[in-house]
Parts: structure tokens; sequence; C-alpha cells
């Protein structure tokens, strides 16, 4: 009798049919979403408000443009890619691996020299900027400058303001601009380029300068259904990402809006 008993009971857990047991049996989940490393702070609660509306919160990969478009470039599933740059929109836009007509321009930024807090280092931005001065002996931390879109933004500017060459060779080059503004926050390396956004983000780092806007390529971060998506709620997601509730959780970390986004194929 009591192996029966016990027998019942655990057909009744399989089922769902026990207090608190079928909703975690049916709980289903929200979209994937692949998203640029120096989104998280805001995208973090802006995912968490879509998920007082009832509907799953988004499940969210975050990570370096390139790495994020060469993982969906393999086959890793996706509802939803938001980048940092054009260009890896543009790459996986031109390998079909976006939904035509769903790429909206969302977001745009600043890049700016970080130090770690107690840092007393100086520095004056403009043409002929002596960043190498300001290192020291120490190293510059900045996302790959050849792949991560902080980092080609940053290289850019430095070229721009004459500053590049005296510093190409003591660049700390990190996986993600994330990853940078960790090596300074930490003290490892004494100054970092990355986004105003990330500096924000970390109350162990102050900003030492603002590059200006016209020294690098407009920075503007896109968002698309990726191709292979069949989420219900990911075209829901995307349209709330350019709403006014999550523009006023995106402002609130210092990005600024592109205005109203428009899709385009």
């Amino acid at each position: 009798m009591r192996a029966t008993r016990r027998a019942g009971l655990f057909a009744l857990l399989l089922l769902g049919f026990l207090p608190g047991t079928a909703s975690l049996a049916a709980s289903p989940a929200g979209p994937v979403v692949f998203a640029a490393a120096s989104l998280k702070t805001a995208l973090d609660e802006i995912a968490a408000e879509w998920a007082t509306s009832g509907r799953p919160a988004p499940r969210i990969s975050y990570a370096a443009s390139n790495t994020l478009a060469k993982q969906i470039e393999a086959g890793a599933p996706a509802d939803l890619v938001f980048t940092a740059d054009l260009d890896w929109m543009d790459y996986l836009e031109g390998k079909a691996l976006i939904r035509p007509g769903t790429r909206v321009s969302l977001l745009g930024n600043a890049i700016v020299v970080i130090a770690p807090k107690d840092s007393a280092v100086t520095l004056a931005m403009g043409p002929g900027l002596n960043l190498a001065a300001a290192l020291g002996s120490g190293r510059l931390a900045m996302g790959h400058v050849e792949a991560v879109p902080a980092g080609k933004y940053g290289k850019a500017a430095l070229e721009k303001l004459g500053a590049w060459d005296a510093v190409k060779g003591r660049i700390a080059q990190a996986e993600s601009v994330r990853a940078a503004l960790l090596l300074v926050s930490r003290g490892e390396a004494p100054l970092g380029i990355v986004y105003a956004t990330d500096a924000r983000a970390d109350p162990n780092v102050r900003v030492v300068a603002t590059f200006p806007a016209g020294s690098h390529p407009a920075i503007v971060y896109p968002a698309a259904l990726a191709a292979g998506s069949t989420h219900s709620d990911a075209a829901a997601f995307l349209a709330h990402l350019g709403g006014p509730a999550a523009t006023a959780a995106f402002a609130r970390h210092g990005f600024t809006a592109t205005g109203r986004p428009a899709p385009r194929s």
C-alpha cells in the first residue's frame, strides 16, 4: 500500500498536479537576446521591467558585438540581436542572418578615457593628445581595436587626434568593452577607453576626458530580429526597446536616442 501511494505521488508530481508544480512545469521561456556588453546595466533593468507585465523575461547573452555576430553565424539560437556598431549588424545582414525589415537604430553613445577613481591623472583632450605621457609605464585598456566596436571607435579617435602611433604598442586589448572597464576598475591599467555609459556603471572609475564626437564614426546601436527566430514575443520585445519606457531607462544610464527608429531591410 505504501509503495502504491509513493508511486501515485510521483505520478502527480510528473503531471504537475500538486500545488505550485503546474506553473513550474508550464513556465515559458522568454526570447533569446544577444546584446553588446555595454548594454548590460540598462538592458537588465529593461528586461526586469518587461517581465512585470506577465510575459517571460528575455534570456540575454552579453558579449562583444563581433563575438555575438560570429556566434549567430555559427548557428547559435537567437531571437534578437542588439549590437554596438553598424558594421557587425551589416555583417549579419549581408549573410541573411537577420530578418528583413526589422532592423532599427535605437541608441547613441560617447567614448571616454577613464582612470581608477583615486587616480590624479589629468588629460587635455584635443589634437596633439599626449596619452603616452599620461600612461606612464602602464598600458591603455581597450576593446580589441580591430573587432570590438569600442576598440574600433577608440583607435579611430586616437588616429584622428595624432595619439595612436605613440601608444599602439602599449594597448591592453580586451575581449569586450566591459572587460577593458574591469582592467581599469581593478587598477590593473592606469587608463582605458570605454563608452560613457560604462564609466557611469562602475563607481571605481572616473572619466578623465571625453573624445570629441567628430574624432570617430558616429556610435550607433542597431537591433534586429534574428532570421531564424520563431519566438512569439521577439517582435514585441524589439518594439518595446524603442518604446518610451525603455528609451527613458536607456537615457537614465547615459545612452542617447537616435530618434524614431525606422525598420530597414
